[in-house]
């Protein structure tokens, strides 16, 4: 890995700081207290070296969208920075879990019985727990992963007092042609209404809203990383 140079980290540090200040203002904006609302940082298809630079400005809480791709960097990260907090936020497949419950800290895109049920095993069968967010398809999308709100407290039920998943809050997507508000709005009261301390939602373009209307993490990646490499 090459080690970044020191202009690079500090336009990074600029971006991070920045973020972190709007994240504040909308914060208190509503009362609420800044340290309530934990950055991600959107680090998928970043290489390494540019992790690192977020890395070296005193980040610790990541997010990457494929298995494969996270467990082709981290490791090598996770040994030399202490402290890595990472969250899975794409797509699981089941033929992923023994890995993304490896490698993953939290795993916040549970949204079908099936992938719950594999999980549950899988975590019985290495005895590690990862954080579990459920993804709420609040637009109804039939292309995006999610449960409809209408199932929502069913599924619910099934991850956390049957299968016992250690299932602490939701996220969604919301569709990119609407306004993001009510489906904020509606996440955030489906988790007060559950007892779910954890609301994942907002962007690069929307965290602000997303904070007014009660995140407590906000995934961001171009205000932070700048565009992602093309393939």
């Amino acid at each position: 890995m090459t080690q970044p140079d020191s202009e690079t980290v500090a336009g990074v540090a600029e971006r991070l700081q920045a973020v972190r200040a709007r994240i504040a203002a909308a914060a208190r904006a509503v009362g609420r207290a800044p340290d309530s609302v934990t950055l991600v940082a959107v680090s998928k298809t970043h290489p390494p070296e540019r992790i690192a630079l977020a890395l070296e400005a005193g980040h610790r809480v990541f997010g990457e969208n494929r298995v494969q791709e996270a467990r082709a960097k981290w490791p090598a990260l996770r040994a030399r920075w202490p402290g890595i907090e990472l969250h899975l936020l794409g797509p699981l497949q089941t033929n992923k879990v023994r890995d993304a419950v490896a490698l993953f800290d939290v795993i916040e895109s549970v949204d079908r019985p099936k992938l719950a049920r594999a999980l549950a095993a899988e975590m019985e069968r290495s005895g590690r727990r990862p954080v579990c967010y459920i993804q709420v398809n609040t637009g109804e999308e039939p292309q995006k992963a999610g449960v409809p709100p209408a199932e929502a407290d069913d599924f619910i039920a099934l991850c956390r007092d049957e299968l016992g998943l250690p299932i602490r809050g939701l996220m969604c997507i919301p569709p990119v042609d609407e306004e993001p508000a009510p489906h904020f709005a509606l996440l955030a009261e489906m988790a007060r209404r559950h007892g779910l301390p954890d609301v994942s939602m907002g962007m690069s373009g929307d965290y602000e809203t997303a904070v007014r209307l009660g995140a407590t993490h906000v995934r961001i990646g171009t205000a932070i990383f700048g565009e992602r490499p093309r393939p």
